[in-house]
Order: C-alpha cells, then structure tokens, then sequence
C-alpha cells in the first residue's frame, strides 16, 4: 500500500534531499496523514523545525508489511492546526510535545498538556485528570522513589484498591538532549548518543551512526555491521535476563531473582570482552567500530555465551514451573491488541499483544539484511506474556549470536563515514531490546544539524503502561511498571 502515498518514500538507513519531501498547509498533512494511518501506516514520529518565525511539521511513517518509510512536511505556519490525536491517538504525545518545544497548538487534542516541562525549568505536572465520586481517592506516587532509580510522577484514581485511572508525569531531569545537538556534529555529539538511556548505549549509537553514514550516502564495512550486530544482541540478552530476575524479585521468587541477576552481569562481561565497556560504550562510530574481536577473543566469548545462556534457561524454567508466579502473572497488566494498535506501542510491549512490530524484520537495515533473527509473537498482552517475550528472545538471541559467533565475518572494521550532505532529511531506524529507536537528522546547507529528532521506544510505550493499569488493583503496579521497564532518561531529551 506504500506505493499509494503521496508522501516522499524511502528505506530504512537512507537519505532524501529535504526539497524532495512533499509539502502541504498544515491542515492538509494532518488530513493526509490521518488517510495513511488508516490505511495501515504506523506513526514513526511527529516533530517540528523552525523557520523563520515559523514551524514545519514532519511526519514519519512506517509501513510495517511493506519494509518501507514514507515522510512528509507541511509548509511554514504558526499559531495552530488540527490536531491529528483527535483521529488517531498515537500522536497525542506527540502532538503535546510540538506544542511545548515551538508552541505551535494542535486544536481540538483532548488533552493538551506540557510533555517535560511547565513554566521555566519546573516539572511536567500540569493538571491532573481527576476521577469524580464519594467512593474514589487519588494517589500520588514519585517523583522520588524507594530505590536507586530515575524520577517519575504517577498519579493513581482510586476506587478502593482497583486503579480506575493512572496518569504518568515525566520531565524531571531536564537533559537538553535535542537542543544540544543543534548545529553539530559536534565533538560530545557521539558520547551523548550513547547516553540518551544509557542501557540503550549500543542501539542509540548505532541510529545516530548510520543517520551519519546515510548522510554521507554510504554504510559501514560489512565486517563492522556484523560486530554492531553483536553487540546489540548482547545488550538485548543482558537486559532481557536483568528484566526477567527483577520481575521474579517482584513476586518474592528468590531463586530466578539472584540468578538472573548474576547472570545480567555475566552478559555485560561479554560486551565488556567485545569493547572494554559493560555497557557498549566506545564501540560504535560513524564509519564501522573502533575494537577490533580477534579469533581468540572470539571463541572465549562463544564459549561463555553458552555457559550464560544455559544458565538464563534454567533460571527461566524454575520461574515458568512455579504456579505462584503464572498466578502473579497471569491476566494482570493487560493491553489488548487493539489498545496497542490505537497508541502505537513498539517492542517487546506490542510482540506481547500479538503484533508483529519488529524493526530487525519489517525494516532490516546493517547486518539484519543478512541475518534474520525471528520474531517472538505471544498474545495475552499481561505481564506473564511481556515476560514470556523476554525469556523467547533471549533464546533466539542466543541462537543468532552462536551462529554468527561460530562464523565471523572478514574485511575492513572502519571507513571514512564521508561529510553529510548538505539540506538532506535521513533516517534510521534500530530494534533496541526495549523497542524502536528512531533517529532523523536534517542538515542545513553547511552540514550541519538543523534538526535532529530522537524517539526512544519510552515515547510510545509509557501510554501503554497506563493503560495496563487500568482495572488493576494498585498493588500489583509494581509488576507492571517492571514488565515494562521503560527509560525515564529516553524520554526526558
């Protein structure tokens, strides 16, 4: 259905001139837009660029069965515009926060309220929606929290113990991430990629370096494709298994809880070997990589993967074993397959209400073009099935990696990226262990960066948390949230 669209199309990791991207009032792009969601495009990203006294709005789409990217712009306006959330709720967030960055006002959005900030440097919290009646009560939960953990607002309406209503209130850190990176690349550029979520490093760096590579109208060599591949798959499996002890801690099972979480650490040991760094850092530039994994690095490697594999299924079958988890687990934290199609969940979160939304799959780019690794779909859309996802990745991680491991690729680890084209709109999208990470980069005609958007999987998936809640009693919010696990910092850009 790609090939209908009236917006400009393109790959995954490639470039367009900006003045190739059609262009339309304001209203128009939101009605062509609104045409395309429902013809089954899926919203990548919604984001404005300023000109003059004006703002353009971009809009991003993927069409997931097609393996192809469509973009288009709107010309010049100000004051406002209708609000595309008004049809189509996956873009309420985003709308919220091109009203907050440019002040450009989506009429009629049901909802308009500050995504990070309100006056000045003060938190996101607004107001708060309210849940009327004698019998309802509000709770207000962060942003400081009982852990060594991000700030978050959560704000529960009540009836009794069962949550009718939660709304989630980010923004507290403030990271300036975006304006930053204005005018660059600059030399702190790469080291803030890699700390957009810090335990996201290998995906994020890997976005911004291909958007670079695309840029320059090249790719890396195809040897540090493969070592970029790698890497992001360790990250997966270290995550994924941290997620799955968290998870067990959570309903008190001890057994799954501290093994995983030695094994999460044996698994960034592994990215430690491959790069120096537990969690990836340094290993990725434009260009290819910067560690070199010679044969015998390699095979010792190889042969700890298995060792830590083998423990993580173990750890993982006492967890499937035991009732008293599938009893904790089971039709809790639900969001049903329509609720995830309507705010366009991404990732595990989407895979585990049976939608198959898997970069990797539906728009392969680096090494993934080569070397598939299957999707994992499971249905119930609860914390058992977020958690079943997590424990099918690891294996077909496991399986990917072993097979790639015990065949290496040869040639060249690094090139000359090139310098980016000037007044050029590129994209690259990466199948990070939360989700989607989508990165666009406008240049000006120097080079430089005009725009650089940044939608980590948190932007999309924080919705679903709240939705999940929903009906649920509040003590089970814990479990939740963990099935989840979504990054604050991605969010606060």
């Amino acid at each position: 259905m790609s090939a209908e669209t009236p917006f400009a199309l393109l790959a995954n990791a490639t470039s367009l001139p900006w003045a190739d991207i059609p262009e339309w009032p304001a209203a128009e792009l939101v009605r062509t837009t609104a045409k395309e969601l429902d013809r089954g495009a899926r919203l990548c990203a919604w984001f404005g660029v300023p000109e003059g006294g004006a703002v353009r709005l971009v809009a991003l789409l993927a069409y997931d069965a097609d393996n192809t990217l469509a973009v288009g712009r709107s010309t010049p306006c100000t004051g406002g515009y209708p609000a595309l959330t008004v049809t189509h709720t996956q873009a309420h967030m985003f709308e919220r926060e091109v009203w907050e960055q440019h002040g450009l006002t989506p009429e009629g959005h049901p909802w308009l309220k500050p995504v990070r900030r309100t006056d000045g440097l003060a938190p996101a919290n607004g107001e708060f929606f309210r849940v009327e009646g004698p019998e309802v009560h509000e709770v207000a939960v962060g942003p400081v929290h009982a852990g060594i953990i991000e700030p978050g607002h959560f704000r529960f309406q009540c009836a009794g113990e069962e949550v009718l209503h939660l709304e989630i209130a980010l923004g507290y850190q403030h990271r300036g991430v975006e304006t930053a990176l204005a005018g660059g690349p600059h030399r702190a550029t790469m080291s803030q990629m890699e700390t957009v979520s810090g335990d996201t490093t290998i995906a994020h760096a890997t976005a911004h370096a291909t958007v670079l590579e695309a840029l320059a109208g090249g790719e890396a060599p195809l040897r540090a494709q493969w070592l970029r591949a790698i890497a992001l798959e360790l990250e997966r499996l270290a995550n994924h298994t941290g997620d799955l002890g968290a998870l067990a801690n959570d309903v008190a099972f001890l057994p799954t809880s501290a093994a995983c979480g030695k094994i999460r650490g044996d698994f960034l040991n592994l990215t430690a070997m491959l790069c120096g760094n537990r969690f990836g850092r340094g290993l990725v530039r434009p260009g290819g990589c910067r560690q070199e994994l010679d044969e015998a690095r390699a095979r010792t490697l190889l042969e700890r993967l298995i060792v830590a594999l083998a423990d993580t299924e173990q750890a993982a079958t006492w967890l499937w074993d035991a009732a008293s988890v599938r009893g904790r687990f089971e039709n809790v934290g639900t969001v049903f397959p329509a609720q995830a199609t309507e705010i366009g969940l991404v990732g595990l979160a989407a895979r585990a209400c049976g939608l198959v939304r898997d970069v990797r799959y539906d728009h392969p780019a680096g090494w993934h073009r080569f070397a598939q690794v299957p999707v994992v779909v499971w249905p119930g859309g609860d914390v058992f099935a977020r958690a079943r996802v997590r424990s099918l990745e690891i294996q077909r991680s496991g399986d990917f990696l072993r097979e790639q491991l015990a065949g290496p690729v040869e040639g060249e680890l690094h090139a000359d990226p090139g310098a980016p084209a000037p007044e050029t709109l590129a994209v690259a999208l990466v199948e990070g262990w939360r989700g989607e990470v989508c990165h666009v980069a406008l240049t000006d005609a120097a080079g430089r960066f005009r725009r650089y958007k940044i939608v980590d999987p948190s932007f999309h998936n924080w919705t679903g948390l709240a939705l999940a809640l929903r009906g649920t009693a509040i003590s089970d919010f814990p479990i939740c949230n963990k099935s989840f696990n979504l990054s604050y910092c991605g969010f606060d850009l």
